[in-house]
């Protein structure tokens, strides 16, 4: 019988915050229950953002809460060539294609479309979804724009992927975490139009390596934010275009602000490490998130 396995996966491009703490005690108090295993992983493709300053933070700050994980840790950076191999396949397939729009061309597209009346979809989180324009350039020209060295974006071509699994995609969605009730749950990739799963110069995505970890680290439980719940439609058509295992979720509620919206790195809400240097004890962090 497969063992329960359950990950947390920070990116070092800020200091842990209140949201990640709930996150990874739930993971540990999950995994414990199950008599499972806990991974930590550091998703750290944005070579710009992420440090090492960061991830030494938190490792730090995951040992001040008690929280305990199997070795080795693993690095996304580390593994850029796995995740390059599977965009290699999706290219094959011709289910990505090169997108060439700058974020000002795509803003300028949208905002005429707009201006003439059309109503511009947008996906789960409220972003314009992509022109996709890109896709009906020739391969000729594809290739000559690429080896002039445009800047360009491997683009999933959703609804080509989507035709291509042919049948209705849904996820196990558990209903806490106790594990004791769980829904079947439509994935709707359809809503998040032609997601990046690469870019010229770093061969992947959140989107494309999350799947190949879960499925190379054999994650059973993918317990996670709330804020990611949409985004599984896309990871389940992922998953069934690179025939990789289906994990089973649980989307956690979100811990917020005294303004009320979520805790964000980009905010520059306090992180744990602050709350540690103010004296706060493991025992008094747990007893928030408890409230």
């Amino acid at each position: 019988m497969t063992r329960p396995t359950f990950r947390f996966a920070p990116s070092p491009n800020g200091e842990l915050h209140l949201g990640h703490a709930y996150s990874a005690l739930l993971n540990a108090a999950m995994a414990r229950k199950t008599g499972g295993r806990l991974l930590l992983r550091i998703e750290d493709i944005d070579l710009t953002r992420c440090t090492p300053e960061f991830e030494a933070g938190i490792f730090r700050d995951l040992e001040w809460l008690g929280i305990e994980w199997e070795e080795p840790v693993r690095r996304q950076s580390e593994h850029l060539a796995e995740y390059g191999g599977l965009l290699d396949r999706l290219i094959a397939w011709e289910l990505v294609y090169p997108a060439f729009m700058s974020r000002g061309e795509t803003r300028a597209h949208i905002a005429q479309a707009e201006e003439s009346g059309r109503t511009w979809p947008r996906d789960p989180d409220g972003v314009p979804l992509y022109p996709g324009l890109d896709k009906a350039l020739s391969a000729s020209e594809r290739k000559k724009r690429m080896a002039n060295g445009e800047p360009f974006a491997w683009r999933l071509d959703t609804a080509a992927a989507m035709a291509r699994v042919d049948k209705p995609l849904t996820w196990t969605e558990f209903a806490g975490p106790d594990m004791d009730t769980a829904r079947k749950v439509e994935a709707r990739p359809d809503l998040w139009g032609d997601v990046v799963l690469a870019r010229r110069d770093v061969p992947t995505s959140y989107h494309l390596s999350v799947v190949a970890d879960d499925a190379l680290q054999s994650i059973t439980h993918v317990v996670r934010g709330l804020d990611l719940f949409a985004a599984t439609g896309i990871h389940r058509l992922l998953q069934e275009l690179l025939e990789l295992p289906e994990p089973a979720y649980f989307h956690h509620r979100l811990i917020p602000g005294p303004d009320g919206r979520k805790l964000s790195k980009s905010f520059r809400d306090t992180g744990l490490s602050a709350l540690r240097s103010a004296g706060r004890t493991p025992d008094e962090i747990k007893a928030m998130l408890e409230a």
